[in-house]
């Protein structure tokens, strides 16, 4: 049976009915395929959200369960909440462009700013400076909230992002991330000396269990990643490493967990590094150098993607964020004493 057609976005609601392709198939996939030509930015991650939020019906029933089956000749209707202008305020701020483009914007976040507004951050995050910075254009560009926003780094992890300006970028990486082809490359100071010189940590993400602000790693139920690392020099006697990390999946707090489950918690991390019986006595000036450290030694130095509307690769690396160079100088001469 063909479609119905599919309303134009901006209407309330979006209409269609499946077909056979979707028959038998999850709520939030099926969609995702109806909507996939006509709009794009509707990723199946968006659309499960939305019927969460009680935005869909099918054959007039409003439905809760993203992994609902469906049925070929069922009609759906959903509603797209409108933009909500009023609280993306552009904010004007310094921002360290790598490169611009009409289609995409490479930005090096600084530790302290958080990526778009959430609880407790209102504003005066990395969105807003990009309105500001991009112009109302922008906050068309995907999800209410969080425009051409595809990737995150948390608050006080620094580093390189690619933001999406238009659609067909937003919708390019966006599969770019997906299928796990976007380079990623990251420094990192831990505690400890890892076993191997070089070596990777695969295991499932998953929400904490006895505590929901954390993530953990999961025998069950998390999803799958996978984080490779190489040392890259030893610090005071071991004591602590300077590591390189590669990610081949993009889980929250990827890097930090990962590296906490194996006993080499990044220094710095007041979520995930805390506990310190497993650390080796440092002479006192890299004990006070490394414990003192304001926010967790991550820093993203490396970024490479396919350019959305060209097709050529770009990649985007710069040196070492200067307050994790303090802090390894600190390190090293700390050692002499040893």
């Amino acid at each position: 049976m063909t479609a119905a057609p599919i309303q134009p976005e901006g209407s309330a609601p979006l209409t269609g009915r499946f077909d056979a392709a979707q028959d038998g198939e999850r709520m939030d996939r099926a969609l995702a395929a109806q909507l996939a030509s006509a709009h794009p930015t509707l990723t199946r991650s968006r659309l499960k959200s939305l019927i969460e939020a009680r935005a869909v019906r099918i054959d007039g029933v409003t439905v809760l369960e993203p992994s609902r089956r469906v049925k070929q000749g069922q009609d759906f209707e959903l509603d797209l909440p409108p933009p909500d202008s009023g609280t993306l305020a552009p904010q004007p701020m310094d921002l360290d462009i790598l490169h611009e483009d009409e289609d995409v914007v490479v930005v090096d976040k600084p530790p302290g700013l958080v990526v778009h507004p959430a609880a407790g951050n209102p504003d005066h995050t990395l969105v807003n400076a990009l309105l500001a910075h991009c112009g109302e254009g922008l906050r068309v560009v995907g999800g209410a909230g969080r425009p051409g926003i595809v990737h995150r780094l948390d608050k006080d992890t620094s580093g390189l992002m690619v933001v999406a300006k238009t659609e067909l970028a937003l919708l390019s990486l966006g599969r770019q991330f997906a299928a796990h082809s976007v380079e990623r490359q990251y420094q990192a100071v831990v505690w400890g000396m890892p076993a191997t010189a070089e070596g990777e940590i695969d295991a499932a993400i998953g929400r904490s269990r006895t505590d929901r602000k954390k993530m953990s790693v999961r025998s069950a139920g998390g999803k799958a990643a996978l984080t490779r690392y190489r040392v890259l020099r030893a610090l005071a006697g071991g004591a602590i490493a300077h590591l390189a990390c590669r990610l081949a999946t993009g889980r929250t707090h990827q890097i930090r967990v990962h590296l906490a489950s194996i006993g080499h918690p990044l220094v710095g991390d007041p979520v995930y590094g805390r506990s310190t019986g497993r650390r080796r006595a440092l002479p006192p000036a890299s004990e006070a150098a490394a414990s003192g450290f304001p926010r967790q030694a991550l820093d993203a130095v490396l970024l490479g993607f396919e350019h959305p509307r060209t097709g050529s690769r770009l990649r985007f690396e710069r040196p070492l964020r200067s307050d994790i160079m303090a802090l390894l100088r600190a390190l090293e001469s700390g050692q002499a004493g040893l």
